[in-house]
């Protein structure tokens, strides 16, 4: 079985206040004319389901098409937050971060996708640098934030990137049960970006 945790990407999708809309239209249509239909896309890389890069939050970072793409796919534990304001480690009990490397958080906070929420749970301190010990190698959230959405410091992405953990953002695991799977989300080859929207999926099983 498959789970799609992708945010679909449509006219209307909820992006940051002030951020570029998406918008998908036809330059070339079949029904006018054309021997094709060729559309375009218009986006902020931060719409939907994305990876951040380390270039998105510090100007020495790097950027989207430098990441170790093995991060993004393998082993996953899906773990659940449901009603914590704060993301502690007891949230991460009994998940063996050798045998799934990355983790998926759902929180359940997102309750409305078509709009964008108020505020968020956050990692609790200390949190990021402890799942980066434990060899945690990419961390996952149903959130279009890591940190506090009026953040200007953004401490939970750099403490998590100082620590080896690389960031995605806003996947969809409502229908999603509790558990461990394979994890495919690979970010576009944008040269020198900051982030990359990617198709996430699910599958059953373990292993690198």
């Amino acid at each position: 079985m498959i789970y799609d945790i992708s945010m679909p990407l449509q006219t209307g999708v909820p992006v940051w206040e002030g951020d570029t809309a998406f918008s998908f239209g036809l330059g070339w249509e079949m029904n006018a004319g054309a021997s094709v239909n060729v559309g375009a896309v218009s986006m902020s890389l931060h719409t939907g389901t994305h990876v951040d890069a380390p270039f998105h939050f510090s100007p020495e970072g790097a950027g989207v098409d430098t990441l170790d793409l093995s991060a993004f796919v393998g082993a996953v534990a899906v773990v659940d937050a449901t009603g914590q304001g704060i993301i502690e480690r007891d949230v991460f009990a009994g998940v063996d971060f050798v045998r799934t490397p990355r983790v998926l958080v759902r929180t359940g906070a997102w309750t409305d996708l078509s709009r964008f929420p108020t505020a968020v749970p956050t990692l609790g301190e200390g949190v990021a640098a402890w799942l980066g010990d434990g060899g945690v190698r990419l961390f996952g959230i149903d959130l279009p934030s890591v940190d506090e959405l009026d953040s200007k410091t953004l401490p939970n992405h750099h403490a998590l990137a100082a620590n080896g953990v690389y960031i995605l953002e806003s996947v969809d695991l409502r229908n999603v049960p509790v558990g461990e799977y394979i994890l495919t989300a690979l970010p576009l080859r944008l040269i020198g970006a900051d982030a990359s929207p990617v198709r996430a999926i699910l599958t059953r099983g373990t292993g690198e």
